[in-house]
């Protein structure tokens, strides 16, 4: 008797359907065509002992099973629960009259019980694409599949639960979850606040620029001056996400693996800060068996790069080609998948290896030319690419003991959430660019007009830095941003002098 089942294959962040067909005759071996890995070919002996162990009877007749379609590789544990009922089925011991109508994922223990698995939620949007009633999986996945609207999701802790309900024998609860409410619930939780920050004015007005516009950051300065503490706030002062955003957001996370068994819908901005002895395949992505790396898990939200001299050349230059295209395709001899990776890069670094070069207090004790060799392990074309350098100097006492209360993250987000509702409005008819960091030089020349005075400004400033046109777009780019938190239709020079200043490492003399 031929029965087919329905599973899906995670390719990327989307998902392709893959009928399982079992045709069950006389004889007695198992055969498994399809491309299946290791992983799937190991699933019979699991799918055995979880029949034996809960007492189901197990196929005694020849079963030959194809994963369709063939020419793409099917990966993972995931599908012991779909091949199981569809051998079950086709020797009648599962009904299945309604069995096409679900798809069927999940990982089965000896025991029968089911283990939860990865890319859920894309799978949840194409069962529902394609028109499937419902969708049987794990019960510790069923919150993260209940976002989907409009399909049945049934969370399920043991396969005799599975025989019994396609055998109508028992009802199974569908996953209720109220995704706006929740979302709304979450996204203003934070266990930090840039209240905490004393001093360092300068530097907050830096991140509510970068947040403000989506810019790349770059903070230079002396060990414990607050370098990671505030880029650890730059989160709360982010605009909230959207519900678009968190749903491509948790995607991402669900075909990794890192999404929390009692989250449904990720509801606050991701903030990603990988060691410095991390891969350039870690953090771009790729691998044996296609994983999304730290620079798409950031997607939407913040990419932190501490000590950022310390991470191999060959790690920071493959950053280069994602912080202009925002996606990385990887790229192998039998496959190509592509990832978005729209982030905010946020890097630290100490100026100098003893990390005291320009100190007010202390004294450098490099030798002559070591600020500028250490400088130079970050490359040119990646410094072009960040859009702030901003320089932090140690709060001193007097600052850090004063009990006065500092702006919150809640009134910065204020300032934030208007200036992004600006570019919203200048670019609603931009279907990929929305904040001025994502502007692109065409651009430029219709939302970043500057008039005579701020252009002989730029000239002098671009003649004594030596600035590429890169740098020159990041500076209008950045000043634009400065003009919409001052909510100015125009350019001014003050804007464009501030968004220059904010060039720290292209500055004569600054490295010695």
């Amino acid at each position: 008797m031929l029965v087919k089942t329905y599973g899906a294959a995670v390719q990327g962040i989307d998902a392709t359907l893959v009928t399982i067909e079992v045709n069950v005759s006389q004889g007695i071996k198992f055969f498994l065509v399809g491309l299946p890995d290791n992983a799937v070919k190991e699933s019979h002996e699991r799918i055995i002992s979880a029949l034996q162990y809960n007492k189901i009877p197990i196929p005694r007749k020849q079963v030959v099973i194809n994963m369709a379609p063939a020419d793409i590789r099917k990966e993972g544990s995931a599908y012991d629960l779909p091949l199981a009922i569809g051998m079950l089925a086709a020797t009648e011991i599962v009904n299945n009259q309604d069995i096409d109508k679900y798809i069927i994922m999940g990982e089965l223990s000896l025991d029968g019980t089911l283990k939860p698995i990865k890319g859920v939620l894309p799978i949840a949007i194409k069962a529902r694409e394609a028109g499937f009633k419902g969708f049987i999986l794990p019960k510790e996945n069923s919150r993260e599949a209940a976002v989907v609207n409009n399909l049945e999701v049934f969370g399920v802790d043991n396969i005799s639960d599975v025989v019994k309900f396609l055998n109508h024998e028992i009802e199974l609860e569908t996953t209720q979850v109220d995704t706006r409410s929740e979302f709304l619930e979450h996204m203003e939780t934070f266990d930090i606040d840039f209240a905490d920050v004393k001093g360092q004015e300068n530097v907050k007005r830096a991140l509510e620029i970068a947040a403000a516009g989506g810019h790349n950051i770059i903070m230079i300065g002396a060990p414990g001056s607050g370098k990671s503490m505030m880029a650890k706030r730059l989160p709360t002062i982010l605009p909230p996400l959207t519900l678009r955003e968190a749903l491509e957001t948790t995607k991402i996370h669900s075909v990794a693996g890192k999404i929390d068994r009692n989250t449904s819908l990720m509801a606050q901005r991701p903030f990603r800060s990988p060691h410095h002895t991390i891969s350039d395949v870690a953090l771009v992505g790729g691998g044996a068996f296609p994983q999304p790396g730290e620079i798409s898990l950031a997607h939407n939200g913040v990419l932190f790069l501490d000590e950022l001299p310390e991470f191999k050349r060959t790690v920071l230059e493959v950053m280069r080609q994602p912080l202009e295209d925002r996606k990385i395709t990887i790229s192998r001899a039998k496959f190509s998948t592509e990832y978005p990776a729209s982030f905010m890069l946020v890097a630290a670094m100490n100026p100098c290896p003893c990390g005291y070069y320009n100190h007010p207090t202390r004294e450098c004790v490099c030798a002559p030319g070591a600020v500028q060799k250490y400088l130079s392990r970050i490359s040119g074309p990646l410094l072009d690419r960040i859009d702030i350098h901003i320089e932090i100097v140690p709060v001193p006492f007097e600052k850090m003991s004063e009990c006065g209360t500092t702006e919150s993250s809640a009134t910065i987000r204020e300032r934030v959430i208007k200036a992004r509702k600006i570019q919203e409005e200048r670019f609603k008819d931009t279907e990929t660019i929305h904040c001025n960091a994502q502007m692109t030089s065409k651009m430029l020349h219709k939302y970043a007009i500057i008039d005579t005075s701020g252009q002989a400004l730029l000239k002098t400033a671009m003649s004594r830095m030596n600035l590429s046109a890169r740098a020159y777009d990041r500076i209008l780019k950045v000043s634009r941003t400065i003009a919409d938190l001052d909510n100015s239709t125009n350019i001014q020079t003050q804007h464009l002098a501030e968004a220059i200043n904010y060039r720290n490492l292209d500055k004569e003399g600054w490295a010695g």
